[in-house]
């Protein structure tokens, strides 16, 4: 087990054995060069190539933009489920002849954010983690020994259910938008 030192790129653990040094990554904020940003980008890229339960990212910049990125996906992907259901029940509550005026551009709006999601983020390794926010949670990891007053703390989860979710929902979208389509130029 590494121990809590300041050493760059270490993965760390707690003395008492409440965390195991594969579940934690921290991204210290150490300058030694004009190329410490690109350093703090490589260590941040190999920790989520390396799948650790929980990232800690110091430097305020990259973990700034790494947290942006989350949230664009996040957006992205309710987003796509919000409207393809917008699409989907849109025809159960509005009379047949308006619902399609907004069962449609709802559809190709879920239609689209699913896309973009799966060209953008779904190969990307960061769309395996989230934002970590629970304090409870945060108060296990070894916050202590930062030089930084506000990490970017992220924690791996299971996104595996989140994007069949979305992919079924603008998939069920998009075959109910080509049969309106087909329906309407088709009489």
């Amino acid at each position: 087990m590494a121990s809590l030192g300041r050493r760059r790129g270490v993965p760390v653990s707690r003395e008492r054995g409440v965390m195991a040094a594969t579940e934690c990554y921290i991204v210290h904020e150490i300058y030694n060069g004009e190329n410490a940003q690109d350093q703090f980008e490589y260590e941040l890229e190999q920790a989520l190539e390396a799948q650790y339960k929980y990232i800690v990212i110091e430097p305020t910049r990259i973990g700034d933009e790494t947290a942006r990125w989350i949230t664009v996906g996040n957006c992205l992907h309710k987003t796509a489920v919000l409207s393809g259901t917008a699409c989907l029940l849109t025809p159960l509550s509005l009379p047949i002849e308006y619902s399609r005026y907004v069962a449609l551009p709802a559809g190709a709006f879920s239609v689209a954010c699913a896309a973009l999601y799966g060209i953008s983020w779904q190969f990307d390794p960061c769309c395996k983690y989230q934002v970590e926010y629970d304090s409870q949670k945060l108060s296990r990891l070894p916050l202590h020994t930062l030089t930084s007053s506000t990490p970017v703390v992220l924690v791996r989860r299971d996104d595996v259910h989140r994007k069949r979710l979305h992919n079924t929902i603008a998939l069920a979208a998009l075959a109910y938008c080509a049969k309106k389509i087909y329906e309407l130029y088709a009489v």
